[in-house]
């Protein structure tokens, strides 16, 4: 399936003390922890969380590459959300953008290609049921 389009998932969040520096400005490597729970809760809206996964298909995703570019700063007690929208589907892996965003502001946009992998770090496909959740969503979109 390539590529795919299908309306982009959204997750809110708030940000914590823990999230930020002693200035109170989200640390730039929490970012990527804002996507991966993006990245999730998309799967999981989708049916498809990581546990089930794992034990029915013996797969899980790994990110093999994340391009950030930050944009602007996170602050203590923002209200943020993690948009993330799959722009293809290959074979053993998925090419999803990302943006986390104050408001209408995007603080920073990430690339990311995560890989299907086994236990044995090996690459495997992308499961048919997930890759047919994706097309359903992708063809509930078109016809919206």
């Amino acid at each position: 399936m390539n590529p795919v389009a299908f309306a982009p998932h959204r997750m809110a969040l708030r940000v914590y003390y823990e999230d930020t520096d002693a200035a109170g400005i989200v640390y730039y490597a929490n970012y990527l922890k804002f996507a991966e729970r993006g990245r999730t809760e998309m799967l999981r809206g989708l049916g498809f969380d990581h546990s089930r996964m794992r034990t029915q298909t013996g797969v899980v995703f790994a990110v093999r590459r994340c391009n950030v570019e930050y944009r602007g700063a996170a602050r203590l007690d923002d209200a943020l959300s993690v948009e993330t929208r799959i722009d293809r589907v290959a074979g053993a892996t998925l090419s999803l953008r990302q943006s986390v965003c104050r408001g209408a502001e995007v603080l920073a946009d990430l690339d990311v290609l995560v890989a299907c992998i086994d236990d044995n770090g090996r690459p495997r496909r992308v499961p048919a049921e997930l890759r047919a959740a994706l097309a359903g969503a992708a063809a509930a979109t078109s016809a919206t």
